[in-house]
């Protein structure tokens, strides 16, 4: 990576503005779940360690370019405050007055969280006046909010044109770790996708199959390639429109393409369906492909087998629903006990790895579902190439 990070700069007696991704969920009033507080930690304690002032900032929610009050910030520093051992003054806005006094009032060691940026329609838009607002409460920025990064927002690569612009520790842990995959992958390669959609990752499955040597489908995406090799699909979620670029693949690269030997399926899209397993050309009308099969996944494993680098990204079924949430959970233990690099590339299939309890038997879990595909995809984010180089 040679974008500066925070070990590049002096920080002691400066005050900082880090844009962080606190967009957590929320529950009664209170953070469901602080995995992605913990994983912003690292960073905030090392500049607190070297005498910085502390202005962290984060979208939460999809307020709309307006005030929504349950999606204020005041349980997010609630929780950054247990977690850090120390007070966290939470503010009622991000610019303004009031924001510019309480920064300018801020000492080494101190920690101001603003409200949430997306109350205000200039943050989504990139507005240069807000972003140099921002910009104006802080002598440095650093930029941790890998989630955010595939996004050119005011807080994410507008302040990096009016302050020195650096990476966190957890930006640089992704950039790093997905950046591996993309530029210098360690062979045998092996990729996993899932997810419903073939149109969301086309780019993807492109930039992947041009770098493994094996790529596992399951999900709904794997549907589409079954219609492509003339299969009836009964009410399985098949994109139509997608079906040549699957046929594409099939012709060009079928070889490296690995899909499901057998599938679950459902007579209706709930936890109490009947349920059954067939192959993949035995779907009977009215009913729909939910999971991968048991005969799948020791194709799959074989697939894996003596692979030393394992990307990631998508659940194999309906994950959500306990009796399609096998295929998903399986693929979990098994890169769980591979003896390879193992990075998961956010979204689900980062929260069925955290629901089986086995992140820390993966090298590597990204904390971005968009950010992580479009990297993959080999394109640059926009919150990453506003950063200094180094």
């Amino acid at each position: 990576m040679n974008k500066k990070t925070i070990r590049d700069i002096a920080v002691d007696g400066r005050r900082v503005l880090v844009r962080v991704d606190f967009n957590v969920p929320l529950k009664n009033g209170a953070v469901a779940d602080d995995t992605r507080i913990r994983a912003a930690l690292p960073t905030l304690e090392y500049l607190l360690k070297h005498g910085a002032a502390l202005i962290v900032c984060s979208h939460l929610g999809r307020p709309k370019g307006r005030v929504v009050p349950e999606l204020r910030m005041d349980p997010v520093a609630e929780r950054l405050a247990a977690l850090l051992g120390r007070p966290v003054r939470k503010l009622d806005d991000c610019v303004g007055p009031e924001v510019e006094q309480a920064a300018a009032a801020l000492r080494p060691g101190g920690i101001i969280l603003l409200e949430n940026t997306r109350f205000h329609p200039e943050e989504k838009k990139n507005d240069p006046a807000f972003a140099r607002q921002l910009a104006s409460l802080a002598d440095l920025f650093v930029n941790d909010a890998f989630g955010t990064a595939h996004r050119a927002h005011a807080s994410t690569e507008g302040v990096a044109h009016y302050l020195p612009a650096v990476a966190g520790l957890l930006m640089e842990k992704e950039l790093e770790f997905l950046g591996k995959a993309v530029e210098n992958p360690e062979h045998p390669y092996v990729a996993v996708l899932g997810g419903a959609k073939i149109s969301d990752k086309i780019g993807v499955i492109e930039s992947l199959l041009r770098r493994c040597d094996r790529l596992l489908i399951g999900g709904g995406m794997a549907n589409t390639f079954f219609r492509a090799m003339g299969f009836e699909m009964g009410d399985s979620l098949v994109e139509e429109e997608a079906v040549p670029t699957a046929e594409r693949l099939l012709k060009e690269k079928g070889g490296r393409l690995v899909l499901p030997v057998d599938v679950v399926i459902a007579d209706r899209f709930a936890a109490d369906a009947q349920t059954r397993v067939v192959a993949p050309n035995e779907v009977p009308p009215g009913w729909r492909v939910l999971d991968i099969g048991p005969k799948t996944l020791p194709t799959f494993e074989s697939a894996l087998s003596g692979a030393r680098m394992v990307v990631w990204n998508g659940p194999l079924g309906v994950f959500e629903l306990e009796p399609f949430a096998h295929g998903t959970n399986e693929m979990a233990r098994i890169l769980a006990d591979m003896d390879a690099i193992t990075i998961i590339g956010g979204g689900d299939s980062a929260a069925a790895v955290r629901q089986a309890g086995l992140v820390d038997k993966m090298t590597h879990v990204s904390t971005g579902g968009g950010a992580s595909l479009e990297l993959l995809e080999g394109k640059t984010l926009p919150g990453v190439a506003a950063l200094d180089d180094k």
